[in-house]
């Protein structure tokens, strides 16, 4: 049996790439291809697997500024041929056009923010970056829709993710929850200058995320705290912005990650999100999240038992969610359950019982 992955691009630290690593840990030694591939970028423990990127990789500039690249994508993911017997798509918009005589398995961390999302959530006010959607739009979406309906198999994490994967492309997808990525056990670094108490953002700053709005929120909470770990192309525009009860502590490793979730009264999650991890690494942590009430957030936080929600991403309905917190009234058993939902030897198990599955249903090789 031959296992190969499909991922995007490895130039950065964010969930996908975190699940990718559980992935290549139930099927050691498993290659993993991928448009672009920057070890110093991403996580450490991807630099011990078999990483084959493109060749378009040796191209410096590309590599370190990926989204130049974006035109070029579905050429060469659509122009790759994988020899395995089955292929995981761990796909965030790119990985499923692939092409291979082996059984294809659509993972998907997320739908295409350039294709499914609204304009406004990801371009907001930037003229360019909208333009470059409206052409994106009329030119991809076919092929979209073509790649993604080539697979034999497609896994969601959520019901949410779920729904929309039959409303756009007519399949049913079996719901495959994703691992806590960041361990409960293990050793923790403390954040200097950070005491604990306070409220925690951790995502990469990108403008989906809604961080804006998390940021001045604080504005209207000066009693509050709010730190904020991860970078991104939206970093200097929200230190720019943000009031002095505001923290950027930058990419933080897994030590401090640990101790940050350990020490924070509650999560915020403002994203537009298909499956929103964070949360999931909160609950390991016995803390709740103030979500947004949208799309697989829904199918992490229950109300009033593991957070809270607000129903728009602007400053007062962020900042009215944080005064309605009741840091004692969650039910921590509830927490417990989503942990243990998570946790990877369930993710693992259930990955290779798909694989088994997909091989039984491969054709059999006639004898002669």
């Amino acid at each position: 049996m031959k296992v190969a992955f499909v991922h995007d691009h490895l130039v950065q630290r964010g969930g996908s790439e975190r699940t990718l690593a559980t992935m290549l840990r139930a099927f050691p030694g498993a290659p993993v291809y991928t448009a672009f591939y920057r070890p110093d970028a991403t996580y450490a423990e991807l630099r011990d697997c078999d990483v084959r990127p493109f060749a378009v990789d040796g191209l410096p500039g590309l590599r370190r500024h990926h989204r130049v690249a974006f035109p070029v994508l579905p050429f060469l993911f659509a122009h790759r041929h994988i020899d395995a017997d089955v292929v995981i798509c761990s796909s965030s918009g790119w990985a499923q056009g692939v092409q291979t005589s082996g059984r294809k398995v659509v993972y998907f961390h997320a739908l295409a923010q350039w294709l499914h999302s609204p304009v406004h959530h990801v371009a907001r006010g930037n003229p360019a970056r909208r333009a470059a959607l409206a052409v994106a739009r009329r030119s991809l979406s076919g092929w979209d829709y073509r790649t993604v309906r080539s697979a034999d198999r497609h896994l969601v994490m959520g019901e949410a993710m779920q729904h929309r994967v039959r409303e756009i492309y007519g399949v049913d997808a079996d719901i495959l929850p994703p691992p806590i990525t960041v361990e409960v056990e293990g050793p923790a670094t403390a954040v200097d200058g950070v005491a604990p108490g306070f409220f925690l953002a951790a995502a990469r700053l990108m403008p989906y995320k809604n961080l804006d709005a998390v940021v001045a929120a604080f504005a209207q909470l000066p009693d509050e705290r709010l730190v904020v770990a991860g970078e991104g192309p939206e970093g200097g525009r929200l230190r720019a912005m943000a009031p002095a009860n505001v923290r950027f502590v930058g990419l933080a490793g897994d030590a401090e990650l640990r101790w940050l979730y350990a020490n924070a009264r509650a999560l915020v999650s403002a994203g537009f999100e298909a499956y929103p991890l964070t949360p999931i690494e909160a609950a390991g942590f016995g803390k709740p999240t103030l979500a947004l009430r949208e799309a697989g957030s829904l199918d992490v936080v229950v109300e009033g038992r593991t957070g809270e929600f607000f129903d728009r991403p602007d400053p007062a309905a962020v900042a009215d969610a944080v005064r309605r917190l009741d840091a004692g009234h969650y039910d921590t058993g509830e927490l417990q359950r989503i942990r243990d939902q998570h946790a990877e030897s369930t993710f693992a198990a259930a990955l290779r019982a798909v694989v088994e599955e997909e091989l039984d249903r491969s054709p059999k090789p006639l004898k002669s």
